[in-house]
């Protein structure tokens, strides 16, 4: 079994893989705080909760935005599962060329989206990856990384709304049953949802306008389907492809050792 996860700044998504099919998805938060003991109560806990054996994990593939969680799974799968972690980076053959001014700049879930797109596309293909930020990349068929574009999440977002607004409550980010809310939950929930879909029909038009390719547009990430469900652009939803990225980089690295 094979043991992925894509840790961002919000949450952590743990996926384990027998062979080439993802067997089980876990989702938890992203604690900075937690230590290499702890992730492996977690895990093996989790695992026993599945009916697995935490001794059938016999690799391990990272991406992480939080260097400090880094560390503390790196120490996990080497001190209790005795298994060298493949942590995802530039450095690595992905398969991919990274035509990006510092490759290192690139986050590794970024790089993880390309990879799985490059497999299972083989053509052209644009990622929009709702997270703590709402990423853009672009993939040629041959496999360019051509970089992208960053904007603010939709949480991030609508949090900063909450905490500045006072007058402003808390909502669910749903979409609303009107554009035009005919009350205050009504009108935010409007704004931060249909506001959402605008910036990524705009951000993915103006990619292709610039590109000059007709790329497959796909979604990943928390927000994939409601955000999908009103654009214009957005033509499949794939919500593990960080993870399917991380197992097909597991498979290239592993092959070569």
């Amino acid at each position: 079994m094979l043991l992925a996860i894509d840790i961002g700044n919000t949450h952590t998504v743990v996926g384990l893989f027998d062979g080439d099919e993802l067997q089980h998805r876990w989702r938890m938060a992203s604690d900075s705080r937690r230590t290499a003991d702890e992730f492996g109560i977690l895990i093996r806990e989790l695992c026993a909760q599945s009916g697995l054996e935490f001794k059938d994990i016999r690799g391990v593939v990272v991406c992480s935005v939080v260097p400090a969680l880094t560390s503390a799974l790196a120490e996990m799968a080497e001190r209790l599962m005795g298994v060298a972690p493949v942590i995802v980076g530039p450095d690595l053959d992905l398969g991919i060329t990274i035509d990006y001014f510092e490759p290192k700049e690139v986050g590794p879930d970024r790089l993880a989206n390309a990879v799985a797109v490059r497999e299972t596309i083989k053509g052209p293909a644009i990622v929009v990856d709702f997270g703590t930020a709402t990423t853009f990349d672009a993939i040629t068929g041959d496999g360019h990384y051509l970089g992208g574009a960053i904007a603010p999440g939709v949480i991030t977002s609508a949090e900063n709304l909450f905490r500045r607004g006072a007058l402003l409550p808390r909502v669910a980010v749903d979409p609303p049953p009107n554009v035009m809310g005919k009350s205050t939950e009504e009108a935010m929930r409007s704004g931060i949802v249909f506001g959402a879909v605008g910036q990524v029909d705009e951000i993915v038009g103006r990619i292709i306008d610039e590109w000059g390719e007709r790329p497959k547009v796909i979604a990943t990430g928390g927000l994939a389907a409601t955000i999908a469900a009103f654009s214009k652009t957005i033509e499949a939803v794939e919500p593990d492809l960080t993870l399917m990225g991380l197992a097909a980089i597991y498979r290239r690295v592993a092959g070569k050792q």
